[in-house]
């Protein structure tokens, strides 16, 4: 590996639909910072952290990703960095897409009548 600095965390954000929720998180799944509008409490307390957990899990696949490259860069083998699981952009893609086709959140303050 090269004399490159490589940081001990990666970040990463993700949002919502609507952009009223958004939690950066690490690469290792640790949310480090949630915000979300009071909107979102009219979906009930539960709806709010079912996405927030969904958002954790999407930032998290994507700081992989990007810790991936970093790593890449300075010089890691890609055989390590599959042994270590972090995935490839496409990997990422695919596994993001896959959260978000099972998100079945609410997509609009309409009720039935």
């Amino acid at each position: 590996m090269t004399d490159q600095q490589v940081p001990n965390v990666t970040l990463a954000v993700s949002q919502n639909r609507s952009g009223t929720i958004a939690v950066r998180a690490t690469d290792q799944g640790m949310p480090v910072e949630i915000k979300f509008e009071r909107s979102e409490y009219r979906y009930g307390a539960q709806a709010l952290a079912n996405e927030i957990l969904r958002l954790t899990q999407r930032s998290a696949i994507a700081a992989r990703a990007k810790r991936r490259e970093v790593l890449a860069e300075a010089g890691m083998p890609a055989d390590v960095l599959d042994r270590l699981g972090l995935p490839t952009r496409q990997q990422a893609v695919d596994e993001l897409d896959r959260i978000d086709d099972a998100d079945t959140g609410p997509t609009s303050w309409m009720r039935p009548v």
